[in-house]
């Protein structure tokens, strides 16, 4: 067991004060009640004293006695017991099984003599059932066999209430309400007085030793139990806190929360409730009596009188904590609980989960560290500021005072050693991590996450750039220079754009890039860059740095303009600037104008042709130098067939006549079409490309948006061009059987039949022949079907009309109108559909009346 300084024994009541040199005089029992201190002796007498409390200047306790006055009861017998009952201001005195009443301040016997007879020993219940303020409880054990009495006592008399049986002969007893606790020959008890139920607690032998039953709080009693135990017993029968573990020996036992202090033949030995742990031991010789008295510890010898003296709980806690003792330390304080008030109990407890956080931490302990930090809701700054250089410089925090901890910074604490400097800092850098986003950071964020940056940064910790990148309070001051000193060039060009100056940032990264200064955090930062200045809405940046990007790579570098996000594109900067800044780059311009063209899709003539002469001049470029098609001219001419075919906007003129001249048929024939001149270019894919699936598809593409006529027009066109009279072309011969067998739907079978040469055979054109005839029935049956369905409707439309007709109606002078009764002056009305006839003029009135009904409105609307 570790030892606890929780009590300090100091002398009250010398042996000269109470009986000079009279040897023979012993002191029997003792009572206190506030400062007044009584004692009886073996000779019969009742002493009263004083006790004043003084503390020294050093802090140093003393009780100084002085005698008030004392009384000889005249018996010649011991004064076995002494209690006080202040409500009342009377002493109960036991001598010669007798219990009288007495006044507290003169030790004069009440006047009317009441008293209680035949008392062995007796106790007060310190919990009163009565609830008469002007009367005591008191309980006796009786010299009656197995006999317990309980008597309510008044100023000057006495009434008995109730007297109980027990099993056994009962030798100790204390109440707590209707129970009573007693140790009787061979076990302990609780008994309800009430209702005479019991109920057994532990056996125990009285005749090996003196039992001690003793209340020590609301329903719950301290009992010595066998094997030199200290049991706690509730009036229940259960036990609520484990035993504490005493000498064989026990004479006295007390509490003095949280303490248990139990006395024997040698030693007072103290022992804490809250772990049942030992925790002092106080060499005390020839003590017999042993008692608490409202918080205050009294042991007694024969001789004399002392006082145990709890030193204050805060000072118990800081001397464990002193020690390391963490865990008794909190122990302890929490316990303090119930004897110190709310706030100052919280405000007390906080500091001490401090100051025990901080010593689990010195000794590595991190988990418990931070459970304590956590709980005792530590200033985080307390922790940062042992770590030289991490606090900003602009920071207003200023340590606990008194201090939380011995340490001057983390080089004392660690002695040097960098494998513990670095378990710390790995440390703070998760604790600060967890707590940035919770209400401990509160008013502090700018020293933890500077705090944070520079331990990131310091360990080369990959979480650096996450910090930077989201929402973070890193003062720029504080955390540029620690970055630049640690070489951390592109995280301190994020903590710029994070504070809004992109100039600093992008001025950086460009020096990593060119290899001014190292930094290889990113492998890919030219990209990033060009990411950036895509996204930055700031134009002047975005002018500065596009002929740098540019000059790295076109074809990357060009992505600032044609990746921007499109409402800036729209609103903010002008194509045409852009084209201009592009024309000393040509890849990248030719990548801009498609940006335009095809992503866009802008109808302006201008971009469409610069798109198509670039391309056009790209390609002879490439023919200039190789009669090879190398991929990259395949790729230029698919790319410019493409545009020339779906773009309407270019001018087909101007760019018709940089084609001429060259060996580009297949563009000139989509620029023939364009201008609609079909012929030309059906001759240049025939006669000049040899290339009769373009010729076929030339025909499609051109047709698509167009009617079938138009289609059929194309056909023919190119089937002449294939069938000239002057061609003897086999193969253009094949062609045109080519044609007809695979498009025989689009053309006129009576037509062609006029065309083709009279040598074809059938078997030539069965193919042909059989689509046409096929596409000619389906037409005829398509017609048939479209002419039935209608002469169909046509039928229903009748029927339809014949129905209105509905039956006639007929008129005479006899019939009256329903509106105004009168009868009809002429051959017209109005009829309604539930067949009643009115005047027009009425039926017209009704309509125009505001107030008319609904169903008239509705009938009227039916006429």
């Amino acid at each position: 067991t570790m030892s606890v300084k929780a009590f300090k024994l100091v002398s009250a009541v010398e042996r000269e004060m109470l009986m000079g040199d009279k040897n023979y005089i012993n002191i029997e029992c003792i009572e206190c009640c506030g400062k007044n201190l009584y004692i009886g002796t073996n000779d019969c007498f009742i002493y009263h004293f004083l006790l004043d409390e003084k503390i020294s200047t050093s802090g140093k306790i003393t009780f100084a006695a002085s005698k008030q006055l004392h009384k000889y009861l005249g018996l010649k017998k011991p004064v076995s017991e002494l209690k006080a009952a202040s409500a009342l201001t009377r002493l109960l005195v036991l001598c010669d099984n007798t219990i009288t009443l007495v006044n507290m301040m003169n030790l004069e016997p009440v006047p009317t003599g009441a008293r209680i007879k035949g008392a062995v020993t007796f106790t007060l219940n310190e919990n009163p059932v009565s609830g008469d303020p002007f009367c005591v409880e008191v309980c006796i054990i009786s010299v009656k066999r197995r006999t317990i009495q309980m008597f309510m006592v008044f100023e000057d008399r006495v009434q008995i209430v109730k007297e109980v049986f027990t099993p056994e002969q009962p030798c100790a007893v204390a109440v707590d309400g209707y129970y009573l606790c007693l140790a009787l020959t061979t076990q302990y008890i609780i008994l309800n007085y009430n209702t005479g139920v019991s109920q057994d607690l532990f056996p125990y032998c009285s005749d090996e030793k003196r039992p001690i039953v003793k209340r020590i709080g609301r329903q719950e009693f301290l009992l010595a139990g066998p094997g030199g135990l200290g049991m706690f017993a509730t009036v229940d029968g259960i036990s609520q806190r484990a035993p504490v573990h005493w000498s064989e020996n026990v004479i006295g036992a007390a509490l003095c929360f949280p303490y248990v202090v139990a006395l024997d033949d040698e030693f007072i030995t103290v022992h804490s409730m809250l772990d049942q742990q030992q925790k002092q031991t106080l060499p005390f010789k020839e003590g017999h009596i042993l008692q608490d008295f409202e918080g205050k510890v009294i042991v007694a010898t024969n001789k004399g009188v002392y006082i145990l003296v709890p030193l204050p709980l805060e000072k118990q806690i800081q001397d464990l904590l002193a020690s390391h003792r963490v865990e008794e330390a909190l122990v302890l304080a929490k316990g303090a609980r119930r004897n110190i008030p709310k706030e100052k109990f919280q405000v007390m407890y906080k500091r001490i989960l401090q100051q025990a956080g901080f010593i689990q931490f010195a000794q590595l302990q991190f988990l418990e560290a931070k459970e304590l930090f956590r709980s005792g809701q530590l200033d985080v700054r307390e922790l940062i500021s042992l770590y030289p250089f991490l606090l900003p410089t602009s920071s207003s925090f200023i340590r606990s005072h008194p201090p939380l901890h011995e340490y001057a910074d983390l080089n004392q604490l660690t002695q040097g050693d960098q494998e513990k400097m670095t378990k710390c800092k790995r440390f703070l850098m998760s604790y600060l991590n967890e707590v940035r986003s919770t209400e401990v950071a509160n008013g502090y964020k700018e020293d933890i996450d500077t705090a944070l940056l520079k331990l990131y940064a310091e360990a080369n910790h990959e979480s650096l750039l996450d910090l930077l990148v989201s929402e973070n309070f890193c003062l720029l001051t504080d955390s540029a220079a620690w970055l630049e000193k640690h070489k951390k060039y592109f995280a301190l060009g994020l903590l710029y754009h994070y504070n809004g100056q992109d100039a600093a940032a992008l001025q950086l990264w460009v020096k990593i890039v060119d290899g001014d200064i190292q930094d290889s955090t990113r492998s890919d930062l030219y990209e990033y860059i060009v990411d950036f200045l895509t996204f930055c809405s700031d134009q002047d940046l975005v002018w500065k740095y596009s002929e740098w990007v540019l000059q790295k790579n076109e074809e990357v570098g060009v992505q600032i303009f044609t990746k921007r996000p499109l409402e800036e594109q729209e609103k903010k900067i002008n194509p045409d600037d852009i084209i201009s800044c592009l024309n000393r780059y040509p890849k990248a311009r030719v990548k801009y104008l498609e940006h335009l063209v095809l992503e866009r899709k802008i109808e302006k003539e201008k971009y469409h042709t610069h798109l198509a002469v670039l391309y056009l001049e790209a390609i002879l470029q490439f023919r200039s130098v190789t009669t090879d098609n190398c991929t990259e001219t395949t790729e230029l001419l698919l790319k410019l067939r493409s545009l020339l075919q779906k773009s309407d906007l270019y001018r087909i003129h101007f760019i018709l006549d940089k084609i001429q001249g060259t060996d580009l048929h297949m563009e000139s024939a989509i620029l023939y079409g364009k201008l609609e001149e079909h012929e030309k270019a059906l001759h240049i894919l025939v006669h000049e490309l040899k290339d009769f699936r373009a010729a076929e598809e030339y025909c499609i593409w051109n047709s698509e948006s167009r009617d079938a006529q138009y289609r059929r027009r194309l056909f023919h066109m190119l089937l002449s061009v294939y069938l000239n009279p002057g061609t003897s072309d086999c193969a253009l011969v094949m062609a045109a059987v080519d044609l007809l067998n695979k498009h025989a739907a689009e053309f006129d079978a009576a037509l062609v039949l006029q065309v083709v040469p009279d040598s074809w055979s059938v078997q030539l054109l069965s193919p042909f022949l059989a689509g046409a005839v096929r596409q000619s029935i389906h037409t005829k049956r398509m017609t048939q079907a479209a002419l039935g369905l209608a002469q169909a409707e046509n039928l229903i439309y009748k029927h339809e009309k014949v129905k209105q007709k509905g039956t006639p109606i007929l008129l005479s002078d006899k019939k009256v109108c329903q509106v105004c009764q009168n009868p009809f002056c002429e051959p017209v009305f109005v009829r309604y559909p539930n067949g009643g006839m009115v005047h027009t003029h009425c039926a017209a009135n009704r309509h125009l009346n505001s107030n008319m009904t609904h169903h008239s409105s509705s009938s009227s609307n039916q006429t």
